[in-house]
């Protein structure tokens, strides 16, 4: 463990260097989740130069708006800047509305799918352009990342134009050569952190936590998403019924203003209670008929 975090703390050293030769302050990406807890606190024990920024999704959980407030009020007291970035305004034909998960479903004409993630672009990703980021990105999180995260990013919204920087022992380092422009980088120093490592340094070190973990989460992020899977949504939305009644008035809405754009609604999604359970696979539909509703996806 002793390893892991000397490896860790040189890694966002090397990050604030890269950020301040940028002309930048390093920018620690706090979710409000474990593993941005334990990021903090290592960054924290760096002695760099860092501020604190999350962006709002306005679906996550009471518990975790509550922790990351009271997270961020610590940090301003030791003189760190902290910011929650709230959504822009958003178009539905011509008219501007304050962005949230819900009138972006509505804006899209589909809900957030795994394969369509428009809501983690718009709300998780935004406003970091130009700056070199630090995040809690760890490879046993998922395959997805233990195959397309490296130690350092450099952005793209063009998947092809994308660099990714991996491992000191990996012969593809030399790529953090290139790294001279001013966009968006990213570094995720705990990349190589298993779930037994965050949880005994969690422990170990007395690191608050979101409250969510002891009510049953074994991840924190947005109610509902997709990524959780079909009974993880499910046992969400018994948590926080009030979120899902949301969801249900987005998807009725969301039908309402596709009937306006010619579309007819099918016995699949009759309703938006209809689509929420589709979308939380309460029932059986099938890969061939959820594949053909995705195809009538004609979002902006």
């Amino acid at each position: 463990m002793n390893e892991k975090l000397e490896k860790a703390i040189l890694r966002i050293k090397s990050a604030a260097e890269i950020a301040e030769n940028m002309g930048n302050t390093l920018v620690l990406a706090y979710s409000g989740g474990k593993d941005s807890d334990l990021l903090l606190d290592i960054a924290l024990k760096s002695g760099v130069i860092f501020k604190a920024e999350h962006n709002l999704t306005t679906a996550d959980a009471p518990e975790t708006v509550y922790h990351i407030r009271e997270v961020f009020e610590g940090l301003r007291k030791r003189g760190i800047e902290a910011t929650i970035n709230y959504p822009e305004q958003i178009d539905i034909d011509g008219k501007r509305v304050r962005a949230s998960m819900w009138n972006l479903i509505v804006k899209k004409k589909f809900p957030p799918t795994r394969m369509v993630r428009y809501c983690c672009e718009y709300f998780k990703e935004r406003c970091f352009d130009g700056q070199h980021i630090l995040t809690g990105v760890r490879w046993a999180e998922s395959n997805g990342r233990a195959k397309g995260r490296g130690l350092h990013e450099k952005n793209h919204k063009n998947k092809e134009h994308r660099i990714i920087y991996f491992d000191e022992n990996d012969d593809r380092h030399k790529l953090t050569e290139i790294c001279q422009s001013r966009a968006r980088i990213i570094t995720n120093p705990i990349i190589d952190w298993t779930d037994a490592d965050v949880w005994r340094y969690i422990k170990e070190h007395g690191i608050k936590i979101n409250l969510l973990y002891g009510l049953g989460f074994r991840r924190v992020g947005c109610i509902g998403c997709p990524l959780a899977g079909g009974k993880v949504q499910q046992f969400e939305f018994q948590m926080y019924p009030k979120y899902e009644a949301a969801y249900i008035r987005a998807f009725e809405k969301m039908l309402e203003y596709k009937e306006s754009k010619g579309y007819t609604r099918t016995e699949l999604w009759a309703d938006g209670k209809a689509v929420l359970d589709w979308w939380t696979e309460k029932i059986n539909s099938g890969d061939d008929e959820k594949m053909e509703q995705l195809s009538l996806f004609d979002g902006e």
